[in-house]
């Protein structure tokens, strides 16, 4: 039987079909052909179709869905990675009357929640339902984000920019980076990379938007225009944003514990924790630190910035090594290299000294932000892809939501930033050593491309 009857069969809601659930290939993977929650019936046989083959890597659908998921990532971990600015802002003015650890569960919960719900996220993605899903975040982020204007206390900056800032961002990112391997192959880890590249660049705009606006129109109608940014990206999203392949109801519920049963995918997510622990311990603290050590205010905004435009180049370069290398190669020394400077970042004694480990923490902190859902989908079968990165992604969350408060409670036990410093560059560090393991554990060998 044909790979188009198998299809039709599928769509038509055959009993004996479904229940014999017949393979579709893809990629060169095989899935199973069931019907596409969002594609009407009557034309679901002919779009489900044009999704099978072997991914376009290029072509103008191909490259507006890349589009789109960099206005996603713009719109997402670009404003999510601006944190910097708040803390430094809150403790100063609207939240003076809090400790920095404090403060900064608002900025850690934002972290963690744009990786959590990829949990159930990836799974709905596998199954069919995703442009609903991706409105309603949509619309919970901008409405969130006009909220966090009108607050004054902790606890509402903690539910508003926290809670749901994170938790709309967690239901959108996830979906939109899977989205990129159904279009793109043998070019996925430089279209990984380029969509990557929206969160440097929000994290440019925001901050050095916030620290220009602020003194001309307040914090409050900064925060709106953020809002209006934000609906303009998250807009042109959703118009954009399309799956080519069709869904698929693996076996399994929504957490599998059967994909444990890879060691080296087991050790690539603990390694992820412990990176999530450390990576975000510089950029979240990165404006106070440069303040105590005599940067001006205005200067230690425009250090986030270029901390990010830093980042910017390291996600482009990154894709374009994993394309030739492989992804977990290129990470390898790049995660390294962050390790080192988030250790060195607390010495830097003057402004110059500063930037220039902040330019190569930026540098080498986004090439694992851009690739890290690429090992995580080469683990497996593409058809459970979805799943199998939203694990991955919820898992890691862990280490985001705990490794802030802990560098700032560590900061505030010992009256600097040394000790925070060895603390996250230590646990970055040991998860490189854990990447070469589960690395080894894939391929059965010490050399190859991965």
């Amino acid at each position: 039987m044909s790979e188009k009857s198998l299809s039709v069969e599928a769509l038509q809601g055959d009993d004996s079909a479904s229940k014999s659930k017949p393979s579709l290939s893809y990629y060169g993977e095989k899935t199973t052909g069931v019907v596409d929650k969002e594609i009407p019936n009557e034309q679901a046989a002919q779009k489900l179709v044009l999704h099978l083959g072997e991914a376009p890597d290029g072509g103008i659908r191909a490259w507006l869905v890349a589009f789109a998921v960099t206005l996603v990532s713009f719109s997402t971990f670009g404003f999510i990675n601006s944190w910097g600015v708040f803390q430094a802002y809150y403790e100063e003015n609207l939240l003076r009357h809090d400790s920095p650890s404090t403060i900064a569960w608002i900025g850690s919960t934002q972290y963690a929640l744009a990786y959590l719900p990829a949990l159930a996220t990836g799974r709905l993605f596998d199954l069919g339902y995703f442009k609903l899903p991706f409105f309603a975040a949509s619309c919970v982020i901008v409405a969130c984000t006009f909220l966090i204007a009108e607050c004054t206390q902790f606890w509402q900056f903690f539910l508003t920019q926290g809670v749901g800032v994170g938790v709309g961002c967690g239901i959108i990112f996830s979906p939109a980076i899977v989205i990129v391997s159904h279009w793109f192959s043998k070019k996925r880890g430089i279209a990984l990379s380029i969509t990557a590249v929206g969160a440097p660049l929000g994290s440019i705009v925001f901050p050095v938007a916030a620290q220009n606006l602020i003194p001309l129109i307040g914090f409050r109608w900064t925060i709106r225009v953020f809002g209006f940014i934000l609906m303009a990206t998250l807009g042109m999203a959703n118009i954009l944003l399309k799956r080519r392949l069709p869904p698929v109801d693996v076996r399994g519920g929504l957490f599998n514990l059967k994909a444990f049963r890879n060691k080296a995918y087991t050790i690539y997510c603990i390694s992820g924790i412990m990176i999530l622990l450390g990576i975000y311990t510089e950029l979240t603290y990165m404006s106070v630190s440069a303040v105590a050590i005599g940067v001006s205010k205005d200067s230690s905004f425009y250090i986030i910035a270029i901390t990010n435009a830093a980042s910017t180049f390291g996600r482009l370069l990154s894709g374009l090594l994993a394309d030739k290398f492989g992804a977990l190669n290129t990470m390898l020394p790049f995660i390294a290299l962050s390790g080192v400077m988030t250790v060195a970042w607390p010495f830097a004694k003057n402004e110059s000294q500063l930037i220039a480990i902040a330019t190569l923490y930026g540098f080498s902190a986004g090439a694992y932000v851009s690739l890290y859902s690429a090992p995580a989908v080469a683990m497996g079968k593409m058809e459970d892809a979805g799943r199998r990165v939203g694990m991955f992604m919820s898992l890691i969350a862990f280490g985001g939501v705990a490794g802030p408060p802990i560098s700032g409670a560590i900061s505030t036990a010992t009256g600097g930033f040394v000790a925070a410093g060895y603390y996250a560059g230590g646990m970055i560090l040991s998860a490189v050593v854990l990447l070469v393991v589960a690395r080894y554990l894939h391929l059965g060998r010490l050399w190859g491309k991965f």
